[in-house]
């Protein structure tokens, strides 16, 4: 067995928000390396068919599993965690794990008992989020909100561009109206940590902001503990479908260790 397929992660979103899982990997596992896919052809996920998104994503990761050979995939997009993780499990036979919108620890945490869900227009609207909210958050009121928008918005700012905070205080209306405020907001979008700051400059700081970075993490240390930490000898690689990172993207993923 080579040391990739021995100590190497893959990590896979529709676009670069996985990166704010990555954070958590990497702290995870410093030693190992961490090849990141983004499915730039088929972004933003939150917009496709569902069964476009399961054959997109399933084919893509497994092309890529074939080749590099890791010992963990992380799904780190919530639109693919729930629509694929089932077909990616019976495809691939490495451990699959994904994300999924934090309502568990939101519900705890909230002291109203009124939760937001920021996430895509396709993960607020998905029986598996009915699931996790009848089964978490029975007793609270979970205020869904879901935005393409924001997405677009994360991106902007890994690339260096400005986010309007009038913008953000447009799509995040709905929290701050005269009804029921949440006191905790989860971060249903791998994209939407990415603009923790300024989502908290825009709901004020009694708004907890909560994401499943830290749960990701913790999971794949389980998975993996019976796996030696060898030394990193194999570059990060940042691998993609569809159109090249643009330019102004390549220095931030060189300053995530990445290997273009």
């Amino acid at each position: 067995m080579t040391l990739i397929s021995m100590s190497s992660i893959l990590l896979f979103d529709s676009g670069v928000g996985g990166l704010s899982v990555y954070s958590h990997i990497r702290q995870a596992f410093p030693a190992w390396p961490i090849h990141y896919l983004a499915d730039n052809a088929r972004f933003p996920y939150g917009e496709l068919e569902d069964q476009v998104l399961v054959s997109g994503c399933v084919s893509l990761i497994h092309e890529t599993v074939n080749t590099l050979k890791p010992a963990l995939v992380v799904v780190a997009c919530n639109s693919a965690s729930t629509l694929a993780l089932p077909a990616l499990r019976q495809r691939l036979s490495v451990p699959v794990i994904g994300v999924v919108p934090a309502i568990k620890p939101a519900a705890l945490l909230s002291r109203r008992k009124v939760i937001g869900l920021l996430a895509t227009p396709g993960t607020v609207s998905r029986s598996y989020t009915d699931e996790l909210v009848n089964q978490f958050a029975a007793d609270c009121e979970v205020l869904r909100l879901g935005s393409s928008e924001l997405v677009r918005l994360a991106e902007d700012k890994l690339a260096g561009r400005p986010v309007s905070t009038s913008v953000l205080a447009s799509i995040l209306q709905p929290f701050m109206g005269k009804g029921a405020r949440p006191d905790v907001v989860v971060l249903g979008c791998t994209h939407f940590p990415l603009l923790r700051e300024e989502l908290s400059a825009v709901l004020g700081p009694d708004v907890a902001l909560v994401d499943s970075g830290d749960a990701i993490a913790r999971r794949a240390q389980t998975l993996l503990s019976d796996r030696p930490q060898a030394p990193l000898t194999v570059p990060n690689q940042y691998l993609w479908s569809g159109a090249a990172p643009g330019m102004e993207l390549k220095p931030l993923l060189r300053g995530y260790g990445f290997d273009l």
